[in-house]
Order: C-alpha cells, then sequence, then structure tokens
C-alpha cells in the first residue's frame, strides 16, 4: 500500500526519510552487523548515537549551557510525577494552570504529592480558551508553575510564554520542536516522543542545573533527575531504538533549515487548515481564535450523523485517522512537522469536496 497522509494525534507519523533510513541501518548499523536495537547501550557505537542526538537537540533548540537534557522511559505522563519529586517537599505548594485533558491529569497527579493550587482554569469555556494571565491566582511561595503549552485533544495553544516568579514547568509534548524556543525562561521542559520526536515511549526532559539535585527523600531512583542526570541517561537500559530514532528526527530537522523554517511551515499549514473551516458554514472550529493550536486542529461538522461517512470516505482517500478523541467527538487533524503541506491540501480539497456532495 503507499503511504497515506497521517493525521493522528500520536503515534504520529515519522519524515519519511527517516523511516527510510531505518530501514537501510535496521539490520546493520554503520557497518557493524548489529541493529540499533542489538547494540549494548554502554557500547561507543551506541554511545556515538546517544552523543550526537543530545548535541544536535541542544544545536536546534540553542540549550544554554546551564541546562542537563536527558531521555528517558515512560513518556510525558511519567513526568506528571516526577516534576513534584524532584521540584517541590512534600509540605511544598505548586501551581498549576488547567486548560484541557492533559493539564487536568498533571494536576491530579500533583496533588497526590504536594499542594497543588489551581492559578488558572478554563473549565468555564469548556477549555476553548486560555485564561487571562491578569486573572491567576499565583501563590507567593509555589515551587514551581506548571502549564500545557498545547493540549493535544482541545486544540488550545498558548502562544505566549507565562511570567512568573517560580520556576515554569511544561509539558511540551506535542510543540517541542515546532518552531524557535526560548529555553531559558523555563525551569524545566518535558515531552513525550510521539509527536515530533519519534516514537512513543521516550521522554524528553531539559532541565535547569540549579532544579537538579533536590529530590525529595524516597524519590524512587529512576525518577531523580540527578541520578539519570550522572549516569547519562543510563541507569538502567535506556530505550535504545527509540533514542536513535529521535536522532534521525534531529538530523532531518537541521537538514530541512532548523526550527525557523519548521515555524513557517507549520504557520502555513495551520493557516491554511483554519481558512477552509471557517470559510465555510459547514465546518466549524470551537476554539477562540487568539488561541487555536498550531499542531491540533478539532473541528466539527455541520451535522453529526455524516460523520461516519466523512471519515470512510477521507480513508478511501488516504487521509487517515481523523476522528476526534472520544472525549469531544467530530475530527481532529494533527499536522505536527512530518506532516507535508501536500497532506493539508489534500485535506482542505477532500473537505470541500465533501461539503460539494452533502450540500
Amino acid at each position: 500500500m503507499d503511504r497515506v497522509y497521517n493525521f493522528s494525534a500520536g503515534p504520529a507519523a515519522i519524515p519519511l526519510p527517516v523511516l527510510e533510513r531505518a530501514r537501510e541501518e535496521m539490520t546493520s548499523w554503520g557497518g557493524s552487523g548489529m541493529s540499533v536495537m542489538e547494540l549494548s547501550h554502554r557500547g561507543k557505537e551506541f554511545m556515538s548515537i546517544a552523543e550526537r542526538a543530545e548535541a544536535d537537540l541542544r544545536r536546534l533548540l540553542d540549550i544554554p549551557a546551564g541546562y542537563r537534557v536527558l531521555f528517558l522511559q515512560g513518556g510525558a505522563s511519567a513526568q506528571f510525577g516526577a516534576v513534584p519529586f524532584n521540584l517541590a517537599g512534600p509540605a511544598d505548594k505548586a501551581d498549576y494552570v488547567v486548560t484541557g485533558s492533559w493539564s487536568k491529569k498533571a494536576l491530579a497527579e500533583g496533588r497526590r504529592f504536594l499542594a497543588a493550587n489551581v492559578a488558572a482554569d478554563s473549565a468555564d469555556n469548556k477549555h476553548t480558551e486560555i485564561p487571562d494571565p491578569a486573572g491567576w491566582n499565583l501563590s507567593q511561595d509555589a515551587a514551581y508553575l506548571h502549564y500545557t503549552p498545547n493540549e493535544t485533544i482541545g486544540g488550545v495553544e498558548f502562544h505566549f510564554i507565562p511570567e512568573t516568579p517560580a520556576p515554569l514547568v511544561a509539558d511540551m509534548s506535542s510543540t517541542l520542536l515546532s518552531r524557535p524556543l526560548d529555553v531559558s525562561r523555563f525551569g524545566l521542559i518535558y515531552a513525550g516522543a510521539q509527536k515530533n520526536i519519534g516514537p512513543a515511549g521516550l521522554a524528553i526532559i531539559i532541565v535547569r542545573e540549579d532544579l537538579v539535585g533536590r529530590a525529595r527523600e524516597g524519590t524512587p531512583v529512576m525518577m531523580d533527575y540527578h541520578q539519570q542526570a550522572e549516569a547519562g541517561s543510563m541507569l538502567n537500559t535506556p530505550p535504545t531504538w527509540g533514542w536513535y530514532i529521535a536522532g534521525l528526527v534531529f538530523q532531518w530537522l537541521l537538514e530541512q533549515g532548523g526550527l525557523a523554517a519548521m515555524e513557517e511551515r507549520n504557520r502555513r499549514k495551520a493557516e491554511t487548515l483554519y481558512a477552509a473551516i471557517d470559510g465555510s458554514d459547514f465546518y466549524a472550529n470551537p476554539v477562540a481564535k487568539h488561541c487555536r493550536s498550531w499542531m491540533n486542529v478539532p473541528f466539527t461538522l455541520a451535522d453529526p450523523a455524516l460523520d461516519a461517512r466523512f471519515l470512510e470516505q477521507a480513508k478511501a482517500a488516504g487521509l487517515m485517522t481523523l476522528k476526534g478523541h472520544r472525549s469531544v467527538g467530530g475530527m481532529r487533524a494533527s499536522i505536527y512537522n512530518a506532516m507535508p503541506q501536500e497532506g493539508v491540501d489534500a485535506l482542505v480539497a477532500f473537505m470541500q469536496e465533501f461539503e460539494r456532495s452533502c450540500g
């Protein structure tokens, strides 16, 4: 079967050149006679993969010298608990901004380990708009402020970095590497890989040096950023395949012109899709225009009874995984870095033809 346009929110599309290179190297990486999946994580072959991946990520994001970079297992959800363990004691307080499903999950996990203060919550507008920072209820003594810059399910995105006296912690699973980022504004960034980075199961953590080594007593060793940093993310066997693919993605991004080039591509893709939705009475997007996501675009049809037909015909046209999350329904097109402009154009053309056939 020919390649399709995969609009999945995650695991998401991986750049075709990356997949093709992985295929070429599948049985013998670098002439070693072994697959990456067979290489010892402590051998010089895999160490060279790991070192280049971190160097390329630092180059892409222009990560300051005073930050540690970790490649860990457990995805982003494991960090919901790791963050309070590393940055706060059980009697401490942390602020959380809730703008959708994933920030709600982070809050729920945080509440198990410290006093979590809800600084802002957009539930009153059904998570379709970012709360005005002027009204946030920030704690004076918060150990950190946690937020989710992009809500994958609801399609709401911060187009600004919050100002806070506390260290800023961000779950950037669905936005990291989609555009340039001032890492110095953050105390800690974490991201699951399965959006813009690589296979599911890997998480990348970028943490400021002064926040490393503060883990509370009783923190599991595998969740301790200091222990992991000192061990080079290799306290145990790391997710070597995911790390390798992430490294290939970083190389691909550099070849494309880096994150400034990706920003322009992603902006154009989002504008194309939102223009098609806004220019029609048949489709609608519920999110306030000033905080619409570039990465995840939910939309509904005027008649929900047509949803099944839309998905069936889209699949026949090679446009896959457009069904919206079960909690919100409708459709969702995730247009991460690996989605080319041609894929978005094909989706828009299909949407317009579907509207005409149902009109």
